[in-house]
C-alpha cells in the first residue's frame, strides 16, 4: 500500500514538472542561437566595409605620433645638452628700404631643422608625414624671434604659410613664410653716393645656449635669395650669413644668427633731380657776369631767381630725409652751389657801388658836376648807381653849347676854331668812351674765375664721394 502511494506520487510530480524543464531548456537554447547569428552578420559587414575603401576610417596624427604620451611643454632631451636647431632662409623679396625711418621690410621662408625622438614613429616605406599649422601647438617649436623688428606676420592666405614635415627617425622641419619690417642703422654721410649694411637677426626668446644651439644649417649656402630681387632705389650688392653670441645681464648668453646684405643707391635719379638742376642754376648765375652794368632791373631779378631756385632745391631734398645732426654729401654740394649763386649777386652790387664812386670821383675830380650836371642827373646817378646815356647825352650836348658860344665870343680866327674842333672831338671821344665801357673789371675777372672754381669743387666732390 505505501509503495503504491509513492509510485503514484511520483508520477504525478513527472507529469507536472517536466513540461516547465523543456520549455525552459528551450528559452536558454533560443539566445545561443541569436548570438551567432548577430556574429555572422558582423562579420558579413566587415567584409563589405573591408571591400568598400570610402567605409575605412583614417588613422589619426594623434595616435599615430602618440602626442597625448609626452609633455611637450618642455624641450627635446629637457636637463642634458642643448637641442641643436638648423636654421636655413629662402629670400623672396625685399619690398622697401626707408631712409626717413631707417627700416627695411623683407619677406623669406624661415625653415628650422630638429631632432624629437617623441615623434618618432614605425614606419616601413620610411616615408615623411607633412602636417600644416593646426598641429603646431600641440608640439614643442623652437620660439624664434626678430631682434630690432618693428613689425612681422605670418601669411595666412588661404591658410596660415605653416608646414610641419615630421620622420619616423623624429627629425623634424618646421618652415613658415614671414615678413618683417626691421631696423637698419643707416649712415647718410655720403648721401646719395651710400652703402647702406643692414641685417636681419634672429635668437631664440626664452631659450638660452644651454638649451639651444643655433646655427645655420650649412654654413653660408644656407642663406639662398631669388634671381629677380630688385629695388628701385638699390643696388643688391651681397648677401651673406653670419652667426655669434648675445649676452643679457638677466638671462645669460644666446646664439643669434644673421642676415647681412649690402645696398648701393642708384645715383642716377639724383642726378636728374638734384645735382644737374643746382649746376644749371649755378651757369645761369653766370649769365649776369655778361649783362651790361647799367641794366640793373635785368642783373638783380636774374641773381634773386637763382637764389630762390637753389633754395627749393636744398628743401626738397631735405624734406626726403631724416633730420639727422651730420653734413651729409648732397648738402656739401647744394650748400656750395647756393654759395656761388649768392656770390653771383653780391658780384653785382660791388660792380655797381664800384661804379658808382668811380664816376663820382672821376667827374669830381675835373671839377665838372656842377657846371656840366643839373639836379636830375646827379640825383638819377645817386639812386641807380650809374649814368643814363640820356643824361649823357643832354650832358655832352649842354657842354658843346656853353663851349660854342665861349669860344665863339672869345675869338673867332681859324686857328681858334680848329683847336675848338679838336678839343670837342676828344670831349665826345671821352664821353662816349665812358658811356660804351660797359664792363667792369671785376665783371671781366668774375667770367674766368667762377667757372674755374666750380669746374676744381666738382672735379674734388665727386673724386671724394664716389
Amino acid at each position: 500500500m505505501i509503495l503504491a502511494f509513492r509510485l503514484v506520487f511520483f508520477a504525478y510530480i513527472w507529469i507536472i514538472l517536466m513540461p516547465n524543464a523543456f520549455a525552459a531548456a528551450d528559452i536558454k537554447e533560443t539566445p545561443q542561437w541569436c548570438f551567432s547569428s548577430m556574429q555572422q552578420t558582423r562579420k558579413q559587414e566587415t567584409r563589405r566595409k573591408k571591400d568598400d575603401s570610402t567605409k575605412v576610417w583614417p588613422l589619426k596624427y594623434k595616435q599615430l605620433l602618440q602626442i597625448e604620451d609626452h609633455d611637450f611643454a618642455m624641450r627635446p632631451g629637457f636637463g642634458g645638452s642643448p637641442v641643436p636647431v638648423a636654421i636655413d632662409v629662402q629670400v623672396e623679396s625685399i619690398d622697401s628700404i626707408s631712409e626717413v625711418n631707417m627700416d627695411f621690410t623683407m619677406t623669406f621662408y624661415l625653415r628650422h631643422y630638429w631632432k624629437d625622438e617623441r615623434l618618432s614613429f614605425p614606419s616601413t616605406t620610411n616615408k615623411s608625414m607633412t602636417f600644416d599649422h593646426r598641429l603646431i601647438k600641440k608640439i614643442w617649436v623652437p620660439d624664434i624671434f626678430f631682434v630690432h623688428s618693428k613689425r612681422s606676420f605670418i601669411h595666412d592666405t588661404t591658410m596660415e604659410n605653416i608646414m610641419l614635415r615630421v620622420y619616423p627617425d623624429g627629425n623634424v622641419l618646421f618652415s613658415l613664410r614671414v615678413t618683417v619690417s626691421a631696423m637698419c642703422f643707416m649712415d647718410f654721410s655720403r648721401f646719395p653716393l651710400d652703402r647702406q649694411n643692414c641685417s636681419l637677426e634672429l635668437e631664440s626668446y626664452a631659450y638660452n645656449d644651454e638649451d639651444l644651439m643655433l646655427y645655420w644649417k650649412h654654413g653660408n649656402k644656407s642663406l639662398n635669395t631669388e634671381e629677380h630681387i630688385s629695388l628701385s632705389q638699390f643696388f643688391v650688392e651681397e648677401f651673406s650669413a653670419s652667426s655669434g653670441l648675445a649676452f643679457y645681464s638677466s638671462t645669460g648668453w644666446y646664439n643669434r644668427l644673421f642676415i647681412n646684405f649690402v645696398l648701393r643707391r642708384h645715383i642716377f635719379f639724383f642726378v636728374l633731380q638734384t645735382y644737374f638742376p643746382a649746376m644749371l642754376m649755378v651757369m645761369l648765375s653766370w649769365v649776369s657776369f655778361w649783362i651790361d652794368r647799367r641794366a640793373v632791373p635785368a642783373r638783380v631779378s636774374l641773381g634773386i631767381t637763382t637764389v630762390l631756385t637753389m633754395s627749393t632745391i636744398t628743401t626738397s631734398v631735405s624734406a626726403s630725409m631724416p633730420q639727422v645732426s651730420y653734413v651729409k654729401a648732397v648738402d656739401v654740394y647744394l650748400w656750395v652751389s647756393s654759395t656761388f649763386v649768392f656770390l653771383s649777386v653780391i658780384e653785382y652790387a660791388a660792380v655797381n657801388y664800384l661804379t658808382t664812386v668811380e664816376e663820382w670821383k672821376r667827374f669830381k675830380r675835373r671839377g665838372q658836376i656842377s657846371g656840366m650836371y643839373n639836379i636830375n642827373t646827379v640825383q638819377a646817378m645817386a639812386f641807380d648807381g650809374c649814368y643814363h646815356d640820356s643824361d649823357m647825352d643832354q650832358t655832352s650836348f649842354s657842354l658843346h653849347s656853353e663851349e660854342d658860344s665861349v669860344r665863339g665870343k672869345s675869338t673867332g680866327s681859324p686857328s681858334t676854331d680848329s683847336s675848338r674842333i679838336k678839343r670837342r672831338q676828344s670831349l665826345g671821344g671821352h664821353v662816349g668812351r665812358i658811356i660804351l665801357e660797359n664792363n667792369h673789371v671785376i665783371d671781366t675777372y668774375s667770367r674766368i674765375l667762377f667757372p674755374i672754381v666750380y669746374i676744381i669743387f666738382n672735379l674734388f666732390y665727386w673724386g671724394i664721394y664716389v
